[in-house]
C-alpha cells in the first residue's frame, strides 16, 4: 500500500476517518488535511482512477500493511503407500520440500493394508528425517486403522 507523499496521482477519491466519502480532491489538499488531523493518507487501490485513499490514524497504516502481507498457512496432504518405489519417494520428498519452503504444512499420509503398520511408520520417520532442515513434525507418527499420518510444519 502506498502512503502519504508516495501517492503520485493528481487527484484522489478521499474517505475520512469514519469511512465517510469526502469526494474527489487534489492529492495536495488530501495530504494537507491528513497533516492537519495528524493522520496518514493511505491509498487502498491503484486499479481505479482516481485512486481511493483513506485517512488512517498514525501507525494503523503499518498494522494494516502487515496484516495484508500475512497469510494463513495451509495444510497440504501427500499420500503414499509403504511399497513406494524409490523414484516416486524422491518425487514426494521434493513436493514436500517445495510446500514447506512456501510456508505451508505437509500432512504425510501412508495408506496401510494388512500388516504394514510398522513399514508405514518407518517410511514416515525417514521422510521426517529428510525434511528436518525445512520443517518439524507437529506430533509423532500416528498409526490408526488403515493409515499412518504425521503433519510437518515449516520452520
Amino acid at each position: 500500500m502506498i502512503a502519504n507523499e508516495k501517492i503520485k496521482a493528481a487527484d484522489v477519491h478521499l474517505f475520512g476517518l469514519e469511512g465517510e466519502d469526502l469526494g474527489i480532491v487534489p492529492t495536495r489538499e488530501a495530504l494537507e488535511l491528513a497533516k492537519k488531523h495528524k493522520v496518514d493518507l493511505m491509498c487502498t487501490s491503484l486499479l481505479t482512477s482516481p485512486p481511493p485513499c483513506r485517512l488512517i490514524a498514525k501507525g494503523k497504516a503499518k498494522e494494516q500493511e502487515q496484516a495484508s502481507r500475512e497469510r494463513k498457512s495451509k495444510v497440504k496432504e501427500l499420500r503414499l503407500t509403504p511399497q513406494i518405489e524409490e523414484h516416486d519417494l524422491d518425487t514426494k520428498r521434493l513436493q514436500a520440500e517445495r510446500i514447506l519452503k512456501a510456508g505451508d504444512s505437509v500432512l504425510l499420509t501412508v495408506k496401510i493394508s494388512g500388516k504394514q503398520g510398522q513399514q508405514a511408520r518407518e517410511l514416515c520417520e525417514s521422510l521426517i528425517r529428510d525434511l528436518k532442515p525445512l520443517g518439524r513434525p507437529k506430533t509423532g507418527v500416528q498409526v490408526s486403522g488403515k493409515q499412518a499420518a504425521v503433519q510437518v510444519d515449516p520452520i
